[in-house]
């Protein structure tokens, strides 16, 4: 007679038939950079987080490092902000800058730079705008532009976050033509538009002006559009895929799994890692396990990496287990 308790007798039995496990290379640390000097910013909305000037990055990087990490995630805040979010595929912006510090002097890491330019527009919108509209097919080629720039200035990985149509084709065409044909694309392929990502604009200044993102980002109620849009981007080119936000979409992530044979990266964002953190602050929830459940659930849900805030704290947590 099947006794399933037999597998939960002990801890060494635990662990000899547990499914999932949480690795440190399977972490994806972000980082925001921000243009000036001797600049480290606390993001109030982001307990732990700040944001960080080209001459003070090694802080952050040196704790990445340390703690065995192999990828960031850069975003950037740039001093100048337009119409058309010029600052995003400047050659000397401060990505740029900051991948081109990384790469000289912490060439180990693994360097994604995220596409977008909500971060580098006046108006706070991924796209180009015109009459109140976010405009697709004018975005394109300035995503790819930042795209190009990124790789010549040394990113190993390229991940378009804008959730415009057409734009993993976009990117692929302009990189293989400029020759960066083995620097792959991380698409953010199923990103909703949710309320989870409000601690980021805070440490991105990247709030929309006017409106908001639901003419681009998906419906939250929406999960087999999800395999619709990752489909359109496996076709166009997208070598890994990144489901956003995390917790809440883990039907998403293992729907995906279940149907591509592809790499999935679950982003788990900024809102969920303030919720921890803020009930961690209180006392009403224990951090270190929460954070650790929720990292699982997330690789048995199909997740092949985690995009994570909480990736330092995670490293150190399954050292200190060894």
């Amino acid at each position: 007679m099947d006794r399933m308790r037999r597998f939960r007798k002990n801890e060494a039995i635990r662990s000899m038939v547990r499914e999932n496990h949480i690795r440190v290379d399977e972490l994806i640390y972000p980082i925001f950079v921000i243009e000036g000097e001797n600049i480290c910013n606390p993001v109030a909305s982001m307990p732990g987080i700040c944001q960080y000037s080209i001459d003070r990055l090694h802080e952050e990087l040196d704790r990445v490092c340390n703690a065995g990490i192999l990828a960031i995630l850069l975003f950037g805040i740039p001093a100048h902000k337009d119409e058309t979010g010029s600052s995003a595929y400047n050659e000397n912006g401060v990505v740029n800058q900051a991948i081109r510090y990384i790469r000289k002097n912490y060439d180990s890491l693994v360097i994604i730079a995220d596409v977008c330019l909500c971060e580098y527009t006046s108006h706070g919108h991924c796209g180009l705008v015109k009459n109140g509209k976010i405009l697709n097919d004018e975005t394109l080629p300035l995503l790819a532009r930042a795209a190009v720039s990124y790789a010549k200035a040394g990113a190993d990985i390229v991940a378009p976050s804008d959730m415009m149509d057409k734009r993993v084709a976009a990117i692929r065409e302009a990189l293989d033509q400029e020759g960066f044909t083995e620097v792959p694309v991380m698409s953010y392929s199923a990103k909703f538009a949710s309320c989870y990502y409000s601690p980021f604009r805070d440490a991105a200044g990247s709030a929309p002006g006017f409106g908001d993102r639901k003419t681009y980002q998906m419906d939250p109620a929406n999960g087999r559009e999800a395999l619709r849009e990752v489909e359109q981007d496996i076709f166009e080119g997208a070598d890994f895929i990144i489901a956003k936000p995390a917790l809440g979409y883990m039907d998403v992530i293992k729907d995906i799994s279940l149907h591509y044979n592809i790499p999935i990266v679950a982003y788990n964002v900024s809102g969920e890692y303030s919720m921890i953190k803020a009930a961690a602050i209180q006392g009403w929830i224990d951090e270190k396990k929460a954070v650790m459940e929720n990292m699982v659930g997330l690789k048995r849900a199909g997740a092949k990496m985690i995009i994570t805030y909480h990736a330092l704290d995670v490293a150190k947590w399954i050292k200190e287990a060894e």
